[in-house]
């Protein structure tokens, strides 16, 4: 069983991009955010015809995401609790039922937090509500005692391993302390940090369009699969394709995959 999550900024801009990694790949279940589409408009077809079942949470031109499988979605839901006001369309969430494994349902949330920028803004103070959203979603998910994935873009950088200069970044909302801390606390409530769990080196998920970042490799690590103990129990590897960032008319996220066992 593979998940994936991929920031593809852009759902109609980057459909071939998406196909094309997905026929390449062929993860059980693609995570997709900022879509950038309604709901209606989302093109499910070509998704479909890869065999993906597609449920989306869409908005006109922001944000928006998306869980993609090739196993039966049930139970899905749409936006993150704790805000009736909150029309962001960041979140949804839904039961993946493995076929032909033994393997019990997961629970797959997409996420997309807020970038936060510019500091000072309302933007920040909205982030980090956000994220105090997720963190009591999560505790409350961790009591069903069931595998369950946070995958996402969450425009956090956990920390200096993650990024190629400190200094570039230290003034962003992305490496603020406080969204740092938030991320910590979420994970402290037993979630893994699927890369963390394989690797303590060094790796970026996100190269910007601008400043040569990508030929100079001046990543960040901003995209995250956290696990609760009984997913994280069966990840056996995770991989990056970074290669996808190369490809033309990229998004500037590439995918982040894990496998897990039967």
């Amino acid at each position: 069983m593979e998940i994936a999550t991929w920031n593809i900024n852009g759902v109609k801009a980057r459909l071939d991009s998406a196909l094309a990694w997905l026929d390449e790949a062929k993860p059980d279940v693609a995570c997709l955010q900022e879509i950038k589409s309604e709901d209606a408009p989302f093109p499910c077809a070509p998704f479909e015809a890869l065999g993906y079942q597609v449920e989306t949470h869409g908005q006109k031109g922001f944000n928006g995401v998306a869980i993609l499988s090739r196993h039966p979605l049930s139970e899905v839901t749409r936006g993150l609790p704790g805000d009736e006001i909150d029309e962001q369309a960041r979140f949804i969430t839904a039961l993946v039922t493995p076929e032909g494994s033994t393997m019990a349902p997961i629970r797959v949330a997409c996420l997309y937090l807020h970038n936060g920028n510019p500091l000072g803004s309302e933007k920040y103070p909205y982030k980090l509500a956000w994220m105090e959203r997720l963190i009591s979603f999560a505790r409350t998910a961790l009591l069903a005692e069931e595998p369950l994935v946070l995958a996402g873009d969450y425009n956090v950088i956990p920390d200096a391993r993650d990024l190629y200069s400190e200094k570039a970044w230290v003034d962003d909302a992305l490496y603020q302390p406080q969204s740092r801390a938030a991320l910590r606390r979420l994970e402290a409530l037993g979630f893994a940090d699927a890369l963390r769990a394989v690797s303590d080196g060094q790796h970026y998920t996100f190269w910007d369009y601008q400043a040569g970042a990508w030929p100079k490799n001046h990543g960040i690590r901003i995209d995250h699969l956290l696990l609760s103990p009984q997913l994280a129990d069966r990840l056996e590897k995770l991989r990056i394709d970074d290669h996808v960032r190369g490809r033309d008319k990229p998004s500037d996220h590439v995918p982040v995959i894990a496998r897990f066992a039967a």
